[in-house]
Order: C-alpha cells, then sequence, then structure tokens
C-alpha cells in the first residue's frame, strides 16, 4: 500500500501535530507541579502532626507511624491535626 501526500496538508498535519505535542507536553507539566505541590502539602501536615504527638508526649507506634506516613489525604491529615490538640492518645487521634 502507498501513502497518498498532498503537501499542502502534510505541511499542516506537522504543524498541527507539533501544536499538539507542545501542548500535550505543558499540560503534563503542569499536571506534575499540581501533583507536586499536593505531595509537599501532605508531606508538610504529616510532619506537623508527628510534631504536634510529640509535643504533647503522646506515643506513636510504628503502625501508627506508617498509617500516619502514608496518608495522602489532606482532609483527613487535617482532622487528624486537629483532634492532636486535645484527644489523650494517639489511637483517639487516628479513630475512624
Amino acid at each position: 500500500m502507498t501513502r497518498l501526500q498532498i503537501p499542502a496538508y502534510s505541511d499542516m498535519a506537522k504543524e498541527q501535530r507539533g501544536i499538539g505535542r507542545t501542548e500535550g507536553r505543558e499540560e503534563g507539566r503542569a499536571e506534575g507541579r499540581a501533583e507536586g505541590k499536593a505531595e509537599g502539602r501532605a508531606e508538610g501536615k504529616v510532619e506537623a502532626l508527628l510534631i504536634t504527638l510529640g509535643a504533647r508526649g503522646l506515643t506513636v507506634s510504628p503502625e501508627q507511624r506508617a498509617r500516619i506516613e502514608g496518608c495522602t489525604d489532606l482532609a483527613e491529615l487535617d482532622l487528624w491535626i486537629r483532634r492532636a490538640l486535645t484527644c489523650p492518645t494517639t489511637a483517639e487521634v487516628l479513630a475512624v
């Protein structure tokens, strides 16, 4: 099978393909930045939670630490931070 090439369409197709690639790269970069920011916010909240628990003298088991450090849900981390200010145990902070 042979390919039909029409020069006018070929140049236009090349241009559109280039535009599509550029747009795709830009979207990928934007998504990467957004994901990086969300990960950074989660890491900051995890650190704040662990500092708060430590400052209050609450013990954190290895299992609890793993659960805290594995959490990426910003709303849940916010809830835990608020609870860490008043709950008497880490188990209560992390209660469902």
